[in-house]
């Protein structure tokens, strides 16, 4: 077996300075709390430190009781019994107790820890002796001070620590039901250390989803002096930059801080009115402390509290604090109630649970009584105090003997009993174990450790006649840090609540937390917490039951409002201040902080998110501006021609003899001359006539058409007979002024009667067929439609896209076929309003060409961030 102390110096310098301590603390004082224990026998002795009483100002140990101390004080004392009445566990073994009061301080906690080590070194090494008739010799059961196995506790991170580096050189394992500092699981440091509850990085990251999840990004913090606070508050700073969130304020409680120090971190806390949300990292105390200066500072706007479990579920530590604690969030370690351990702690009385000292001072506190029937125990109150004693029994009443625990006087099972009651069954189950490899190989006894037994409800331990123990040497001599790494660590079963236990790599236990909210009754003065969500690898958080103070609707915590669309923002100070300021009409938002320009040709979206392209603007065959400078520019050559005409051939008359006995008077002019001004006119009528022949299969609604081919063929057949019977006919001058005419005006009639009179006529006797759907709706253009609308790429591989206003998505890729046209389909007979709207084919090379006979609008890009 290994030696548990190997280096003879080392170990006798630890005893000199054990001694040493010890003298000191009773030399100064023989009434200390160093007198003071919880000490049952047994085979195997496991130690306890509890923070029964708070810490005093010039003394160790303050007078006031911790009610969480004494009920996991209890809690271990109830567990120890039910194991030494479990027959499936350690049977003819059993576990005593040395319980020993921290004060809630970590020196005055490492100076009580000091007996445990000196339990051990005076421990009787029953190995260099031998029993006459050549048995093993075994220590005697009711033993009281022999060595201690392991240790449960303590509660404060900062107690842990000083604890676990002394045990550690005894190879002494300690199993922790409330320490969470990160620390703790190092190993290299603390290789002996293990605890039934989570690391604080863990709730440090629950902290920062709370705080997410109500979208606060500007919060200001407080923690304790010590390694839970600082530990925890560190976990939750870099939680907190790695997710954008800032911090205004962060302050630190000494650990002998005063009053002024707590207005100091409140002032301080007001000077950053933006951060409503306060995060408390603190010990209970602390807290405390801190609604006490919030309540003093008579805040016109409240602070939103988020509390870590220091905090938790206390209702004690509010007390007078309500108005000021209303609407808080706390993080608890989630736990299960045990009802047995309940119905234990209701029939226990002073008379009945004398193997606890303190239990007397938790009674008076608890009843605000004076007990007269018990004799005074020497407690955390030392001389000094005892005239502060005097002066409170003659204002308290007697206690009455029909006092019993109960929730009516205020009684509620503290939040970590179920931790210090898996601590205690987790020594008890690796014992078990131990047991079974070392003095037990015989024994056909078998024990399921995944799954406890629930024995019949036991309030005492209950000693055993049997002098003999059933711990054998190997067991008694077995090394510590063996035991924790091959027994203790691989440990797992289900504890009184239902809930598993077990060790990681690092012996931390699983993390679970419940999220509470601190509430006011219904119809009622009274507060509570209640349970709003949970966090287990992750936040379930219902938002809607959550009450604020002297709010209706959640308040911000936020350095700076989020910007308006089109804006961005400009840093100042903390990454989570900043102002915003506004882009130029035409730039878009490229990022929180970045304005870009769109570039020529497209303009940004309302939303300044991304931009589109403009349309693009020319000159239409329809619009005004483009058809009466054609008009004037048809009309102007045709004058421009006549002008010229004249010029050459001023206009006059002549005298014409076809013989030598006729006269004939005419006009001025050459025939050919006549001829040739006309031609102009010729050519603009065979174009229109060569393009009427072109549209005569267009759609037979399309009656424009129609009317103009047969104006044009008329008109053709017309001068096509003027022109012979004209030129025939020149010695007869009657024939040519009268076919001119006739042609002029039948040409004009022609024009007249063909294009006009049809639309007259509807006019005037159809008026309900002036519609639009006449001329567009037609077989042959709906079945044109129709292909259109399902998306066939142009001929050029473009794709056709929609400018905003119309039904096409936006986001289009360039060279992708649109999935929607504003052509008219076969389910919209006509064409409306929106579907004359313009596309346009948009190439690769940024370029906005029409195709033939269609109109485009500009493609659409939003640029997606």
């Amino acid at each position: 077996m290994k030696q548990k102390k190997n280096n003879g110096t080392i170990l006798v310098v630890v005893m000199v300075l054990s001694w040493s301590q010890v003298v000191d603390l009773k030399s100064s004082n023989t009434h200390t709390q160093d007198s003071v224990s919880v000490s049952l026998p047994g085979d195997i002795i496991l130690g306890g430190l509890f923070p029964v009483h708070e810490k005093g100002e010039g003394a160790p140990c303050g007078p006031k009781v911790y009610n969480r101390g004494v009920q996991r004080l209890e809690a271990m004392l109830y567990a120890i019994d039910r194991v030494n009445n479990d027959p499936n566990i350690l049977p003819g073994i059993t576990i005593g107790v040395h319980i020993l009061d921290t004060c809630s301080r970590d020196t005055y906690a490492l100076n009580q820890s000091l007996q445990f080590v000196r339990a051990s070194l005076n421990n009787l090494d029953t190995s260099v002796y031998e029993c006459a008739d050549g048995s093993s010799p075994q220590l005697k059961k009711n033993a009281s001070s022999g060595p201690v196995f392991g240790v449960i506790g303590g509660s404060y991170s900062s107690v842990s620590l000083q604890v676990a580096n002394l045990l550690r050189l005894f190879h002494i394992p300690q199993v922790s039901p409330a320490s969470t500092a990160k620390t703790l699981s190092d190993k290299t440091r603390f290789d002996l250390f293990a605890r039934t509850v989570p690391p604080d990085t863990f709730q440090s990251v629950a902290l920062v989803d709370i705080l997410k999840n109500f979208n606060w990004s500007y919060v200001s913090t407080i923690h304790s002096e010590g390694s839970y606070g600082e530990y925890g508050i560190e976990a939750l700073h870099k939680e907190a930059t790695e997710r954008n969130v800032c911090i205004a304020v962060a302050e630190k409680v000494p650990s002998a801080a005063d009053d002024k120090v707590f207005d100091s971190i409140i002032s301080k806390l007001q000077k950053k009115p933006n951060a409503r949300g306060v995060v408390l990292f603190t010990r209970a105390e602390d807290a405390r402390r801190i609604l006490q200066a919030a309540k003093r500072a008579n805040l016109s706007q409240p602070f939103h509290w988020i509390a870590s479990d220091g905090w938790g579920k206390q209702q004690k530590l509010l007390e007078g604090l309500e108005d000021i604690a209303e609407g808080a969030i706390t993080v608890e370690l989630q736990s299960e109630i045990i009802a047995d351990f309940d119905r234990y702690m209701m029939q226990l009385t002073p008379e009945t649970n004398q193997r606890n000292p303190w239990f007397a001072e938790y009674w008076e506190d608890t009843f605000n009584c004076v007990l007269t029937s018990l004799p005074v125990k020497p407690d955390a109150s030392n001389s000094v105090n005892s005239t502060d004693n005097k002066i409170g029994v003659k204002a308290k009443t007697e206690c009455d003997d029909s006092f019993r625990l109960s929730e009516k006087v205020g009684y509620e099972q503290e939040s970590k009993t179920q931790f210090v009651v898996d601590a205690v069954y987790a020594f008890a189950y690796a014992l078990h174990n131990l047991h079974n490899d070392r003095c037990n190989t015989q024994s056909d006894q078998t024990t399921d450790t995944r799954k406890h037994l629930k024995s019949e409800t036991v309030w005492y331990r209950k000693i055993s006649t049997d002098t003999k123990s059933q711990a054998c040497p190997d067991m008694a001599n077995y090394d510590g840090k063996d035991f924790y790494n091959n027994y203790l660590l691989n440990v797992s079963f289900i504890d009184l609540a239902g809930s598993e236990v077990k060790f990681d790599r690092q012996g931390d236990g699983l993390a679970r937390y419940d999220i509470l909210n601190y509430q006011r009754l219904e119809n009622s003065s009274g507060y509570q917490y209640k349970v709003i969500g949970k966090w287990f690898n992750g936040l379930q958080l219902n938002s809607e039951t959550v009450v604020w103070n002297k709010e209706t609707e959640q308040p911000t915590s936020a350095c700076s409002l989020p910007c308006e669309v089109g804006m961005i923002k400009k840093q100042q100070g903390d990454t989570c201040c900043w102002i915003c300021d506004s882009c130029e009409s035409f730039e878009y938002v490229y990022d929180e902080f970045t304005c870009k320009d769109c570039g020529p040709g497209l303009w940004p979206y309302v939303d300044k998110l991304s931009c589109y392209a403009l349309d693009i603007q020319y000159m239409k065959w329809n619009s005004l501006f483009a058809l009466i400078p054609m008009a004037i520019a048809i009309f102007a050559i045709q004058v421009l021609i006549t002008m010229i005409w004249m010029v050459v051939e001023p206009p006059g008359t002549r005298f014409y003899y076809p013989d030598r006995r006729e006269v004939i008077l005419k006009c001025k002019i050459q025939d050919m001359s006549f001829l040739f001004s006309q031609l102009y006119n010729m050519i603009l009528i065979t174009v229109c006539t060569i393009y009427a022949i072109k549209t005569r299969k267009i759609p037979e609604n399309f009656n424009e058409s129609k009317f103009i081919g047969f104006t044009m063929y008329t008109t053709c057949i017309i001068w096509l007979a003027f022109v012979p019977i004209y030129f025939g006919t020149g010695n007869s001058y009657e024939v040519q002024t009268t076919t001119l005419c006739i042609s002029i005006s039948l040409s004009a009639s022609v024009a007249l009667v063909c294009l006009y009179s049809p639309k007259v006529y509807i006019l005037v006797f159809h008026p309900d067929k002036n519609v639009r759907k006449l001329t567009m709706n037609s077989t042959v253009y709906r079945r044109s439609a129709a292909a259109v609308a399902q998306g066939a790429p142009t001929s050029s591989g473009y794709s056709r896209t929609h400018a905003p206003g119309t039904s096409a998505p936006t986001g289009v890729a360039v060279g992708t076929n649109a999935s929607s046209s504003t052509l008219p389909t076969q389910n919209s007979p006509h064409l409306d309003e929106a579907s004359a709207q313009t596309n346009v084919v948009h190439k690769s090379n940024g370029e906005f060409l029409p195709e033939v006979g269609e109109r485009f609008e500009p493609i659409c890009h939003r640029v997606n961030k």
